[in-house]
């Protein structure tokens, strides 16, 4: 009886999956800040098959969401490095004047 119970339970959760099923093989998953780190990356080597790819692994909120953070933990660290306001190094980073 508890088998049967466990094997309705797998088809209803396999059901509910929304990545196909792997043929046995292992897939990885990929977490926002990676998805965001690799998209960064790839859009400063200008590589556009790698930000296809890295845009496919989470929801493009998930992706807004990890590159602002990645934004702000990374004008953090140079402001920091810089000795300088983080709003000042935002501004030089785009080129903008001092306000």
């Amino acid at each position: 009886m508890w088998d049967r119970i466990r094997r309705s339970g797998t088809r209803i959760v396999d059901s509910l999956r929304t990545e196909p099923p792997t043929g046995g093989r292992e897939t990885r998953t990929h977490n926002l800040f990676e998805a965001a780190a690799a998209y960064v990356s790839a859009c400063a080597e200008d590589d556009q098959d790698r930000i296809d790819e890295a845009s496919a692994w989470v929801s493009p909120e998930a992706l807004s969401f990890g590159v602002n953070e990645l934004a702000c933990r990374a004008v953090i660290a140079l402001a920091r490095e810089r000795d300088e306001s983080p709003r000042t190094v935002a501004r030089a980073l785009l080129g903008l004047p001092a306000a």
